[in-house]
């Protein structure tokens, strides 16, 4: 049973009041077919009688390739399903169309479902989207660092002069440096934090120099390194683990207990997809550029493919996921300590990949 109206309205006060991610692009990387109002499942696209429709709501980051391609190349309809993608601005929003039964998958960061979760809403994680390394901590070259070692160096001597820092409340994006430089021994005062409510007011305030250190994602954090004009600090594979998410597939417990055959069809999509991108990433990129997803060059986009640490897979780091939430609990960003274990449920999408 889809949860009440008071607790969509909880869960969505909550999701954007400590995530607030907005579109995971410029101007020129929105989808044309962003942002419209995911209409109930039920009016979903009439679909070949033998596929199953489903709808997948979507950000727009490197990790959710699989989705874009998978839909592109007709994994998804291999699997006998026929995906609709929504495409929204903003985690908390996706979120709640998945609380209320309007979308049967939501690709989000991996805090979104803890977020869920301390609202009562039945959300159950069941792999991975596609893609390791993707959020990354970028500094602009004019400072000469190139490490955060460096980093470290750079703060010491320069103690009377703040770094302005781009991040999002909340968020994965600041997680990953409140962890960083924890682990540096920078202390946190020794930056200008500055939140942002939507990706690209941080992407264009980077590029016009109001900020210093961008905490982001692929492929626009690829933008300003093949460009020259900046440097990657470090990414969530080195700060947490290689196998650590940036977003996660999510669907409500019911879809999990009763379609399991459903999900596993939509993991097997994504598994099609991702053996396209790790053997032929210009196929892939062909693909995308053809779905007009990332609106990024594709020299960028193939350069964001190359420098992921490992291949894609989908399955998660629990115990790497569990130390982020343990520090959400410090921060006072969500109420409870909520076991990963509990959120996430990844059977099919290990049986799929032994």
């Amino acid at each position: 049973m889809p949860p009440t109206p008071q607790l969509l309205g909880r869960l969505l006060m909550l999701a954007l009041g400590a995530s607030l991610w907005t579109a995971c692009a410029t101007s020129e990387s929105v989808p044309e077919e962003a942002a419209e109002t995911p209409s109930s499942a039920s009016d979903a696209a009439t679909a070949p009688d033998e596929l199953i429709p489903v709808k997948a709501g979507h950000l727009v980051a490197l990790d959710m390739a699989p989705l874009f391609v998978g839909v592109e190349s007709g994994c998804f309809e291999d699997n006998g399903l026929a995906v609709e993608t929504v495409f929204f601005t903003n985690p908390g929003d996706n979120n709640a169309a998945l609380a209320g039964g309007q979308i049967d998958f939501s690709t989000n960061p991996f805090t979104l479902p803890f977020f869920a979760a301390n609202s009562g809403v039945p959300i159950k994680t069941v792999a991975a989207a596609g893609g390791w390394g993707v959020m990354q901590v970028i500094i602009n070259n004019e400072y000469g660092v190139e490490s955060v070692s460096d980093l470290t160096e750079f703060v010491a001597n320069n103690s009377d002069e703040k770094l302005k820092i781009a991040t999002l409340r909340g968020d994965t994006l600041e997680l990953i440096l409140v962890d960083a430089f924890e682990e540096a021994g920078i202390a946190p005062d020794a930056f200008e934090m500055v939140y942002f409510d939507d990706l690209l007011a941080m992407v264009d305030a980077f590029r016009v120099g109001e900020v210093d250190i961008l905490s982001h994602i692929k492929p626009y954090t690829t933008q300003f390194v093949t460009s020259g004009e900046a440097t990657v600090l470090t990414d969530n594979a080195e700060v947490w683990s290689p196998m650590t998410p940036n977003t996660v597939v999510s669907v409500l417990e019911p879809t999990l207990s009763d379609r399991p055959e459903v999900v596993e069809a939509y993991l097997k999509g994504l598994q099609c997809a991702a053996e396209i991108i790790n053997t032929d990433p210009a196929a892939a990129i062909a693909l995308l550029t053809d779905g007009n997803y990332y609106r990024v060059e594709e020299d960028v986009l193939l350069t964001a493919f190359e420098t992921q640490p490992s291949p894609i897979t989908f399955t998660p780091d629990l115990e790497a996921v569990q130390t982020v939430v343990d520090k959400m609990v410090d921060l006072k960003y969500i109420e409870s300590d909520v076991p990963a274990a509990d959120i996430f449920d990844t059977e099919i999408v290990k049986g799929l990949e032994q």
